[in-house]
C-alpha cells in the first residue's frame, strides 16, 4: 500500500513532464490510467529499445494502465467521460485551448467531477500574450535566460545536457497536485492549476542572477562564483584528456588542497571575488589536474578531505557500486529502470513495475 493507494489518475500528456509526474504518483501507489491518441504516445518509438520497448517510454510510464482513444470521435469522448468520472486527478499536456475544442476543458470536467484535480501543463501557461507560442525545452530554457549562462569560456551558449525546464514543470506539477489534493481533504473540492515550463523554470535562478533580479546587470558565466568564475567550483581538464571537478569553494577545502600540493600561498586567492582576481588560481590547478590521469587523481584525491570527483559518462556513473547499493538502477526481464529517488521507510522496497503496452 502506497502513500497514494486509492487516488486514481488519468494521464492525456505525452512526452515528458506530464508522465513523469504520473509515473511518481504510480510508482507511490496511484492508479494511473495512460490516454494515447491511436497511434500510441510518440515516445513508445523513441530508440534505443530494450525487451521490447522504448527505454525512454519505459522509464516514465512503468506501472501504469493505457487505453487508445481517438477524442474526435463520440466513442472516445464517451469513455473518457467514463475513465473521469470517478477520477480526483486529471493531467494533459496539449497546446492552450485544445481540450477546450475538444469539450474536456476544467469547467466541463468539473461539472461532473467537482472533486477532480487538474492539471495542465504547457511551456508559458493556458492564457497571455505567450500561451499559443510553440517551444520545447530548448526554447523555455533561451526565454528563461538560462540558456545564457550554459556556455562554456568563448561566451557560446550549448544545448544543455538536462532538459531542465520540463522536468521543473513535471515536478512542479506533481507538488501542485498534491498540495490540491490535501486541499481538497479540508473542502471537498478539487482545483485546477496551471502549470508552466517558463514560470517553473524560473525561480532556479535564484542564486545565480540575484544582480537581474534586483533590476542590475545579468550574470555572466566568467566571473560568477557557480557558473565558470570561481578556482574550486570548477572543470579540469586531465591530461588523458578526461576531466575532473573542485565542487566546493568552502575556504577549508582550499585550504586541504593546497597544502597538499604544497602551495599554500595562494590560498588567498581562494578568498577573492569569482572571475579575474581568481585567475591566477585557475591557471595553476590547470597546469597541475593536466599532469595526470583523471583515474590517477581520484587516487590520489581518496585520502583527502577536498570536494572532488570525476567526471564520468552515463555508463560509469551507473555502473558504480553504490548506484546498484542504493536501488537506483534495477533490471528485470531483460528491462532497466531507474528506480525511485524517494522511499518512505514505513513501506515495503519498490518493486519493478511494467509499462503498459497500447491495446489493440
Amino acid at each position: 500500500m502506497g502513500k497514494l493507494s486509492g487516488i486514481k489518475v488519468i494521464d492525456l500528456s505525452l512526452f515528458l513532464p506530464g508522465p513523469m509526474l504520473s509515473m511518481m504518483m504510480a510508482d507511490h501507489g496511484a492508479e494511473v490510467i495512460k490516454v494515447e491518441p491511436p497511434a500510441g504516445d510518440p515516445a513508445r518509438q523513441m530508440e534505443p529499445m530494450e525487451a521490447g520497448q522504448s527505454v525512454w517510454f519505459r522509464n516514465l510510464n512503468r506501472g501504469k494502465q493505457a487505453e487508445a482513444l481517438d477524442l474526435k470521435s463520440d466513442t472516445g469522448r464517451e469513455r473518457l467521460w467514463d475513465l473521469l468520472a470517478d477520477a480526483d486527478v486529471m493531467i494533459e499536456g496539449f497546446r492552450p485551448g485544445v481540450m477546450k475544442r475538444l469539450g474536456f476543458d476544467y469547467e466541463a470536467v468539473a461539472a461532473r467531477n467537482p472533486a477532480i484535480v487538474y492539471c495542465s501543463i504547457s511551456a508559458f501557461g493556458q492564457e497571455g500574450e505567450m500561451a499559443h507560442h510553440p517551444a520545447h525545452d530548448l526554447a523555455v530554457q533561451a526565454l528563461s535566460g538560462f540558456l545564457s549562462v550554459n556556455d562554456g569560456t568563448d561566451g557560446m551558449p550549448v544545448v544543455p545536457g538536462v532538459p531542465s525546464a520540463d522536468m521543473a514543470a513535471g515536478l512542479n506539477g506533481l507538488s501542485a497536485v498534491l498540495m490540491a489534493l490535501i486541499g481538497r481533504e479540508k473542502t471537498g473540492k478539487g482545483d485546477y492549476v496551471d502549470i508552466a515550463m517558463f514560470d517553473s523554470m524560473l525561480p532556479w535562478c535564484a542564486h545565480i542572477a540575484g544582480g537581474a533580479i534586483s533590476g542590475g546587470p545579468p550574470p555572466v558565466s566568467q566571473s560568477q562564483r557557480s557558473l565558470g568564475g570561481a578556482a574550486f567550483y570548477q572543470v579540469y581538464r586531465t591530461a588523458d584528456d578526461r576531466h575532473v571537478v573542485l565542487g566546493a569553494r568552502e575556504v577549508k577545502f582550499a585550504k586541504n588542497l593546497l597544502t597538499a600540493l604544497d602551495r599554500l600561498d595562494l590560498l588567498p586567492l581562494a578568498e577573492l571575488e569569482a572571475g579575474p582576481p581568481q585567475a591566477p588560481l585557475i591557471a595553476f590547478l590547470r597546469e597541475t589536474f593536466a599532469s595526470r590521469t583523471r583515474d590517477e587523481w581520484v587516487k590520489w584525491f581518496a585520502d583527502k578531505d577536498v570536494a572532488f570527483s570525476p567526471v564520468l559518462d552515463f555508463r560509469e556513473a551507473l555502473d558504480q557500486d553504490f548506484v546498484k547499493e542504493k536501488g537506483l538502477l534495477v533490471e528485470a526481464d531483460g528491462a532497466h529502470q531507474i528506480g525511485p529517488s524517494f522511499a518512505f521507510r514505513s513501506e515495503d522496497p519498490w518493486q519493478v513495475t511494467d509499462s503498459p503496452e497500447l491495446p489493440e
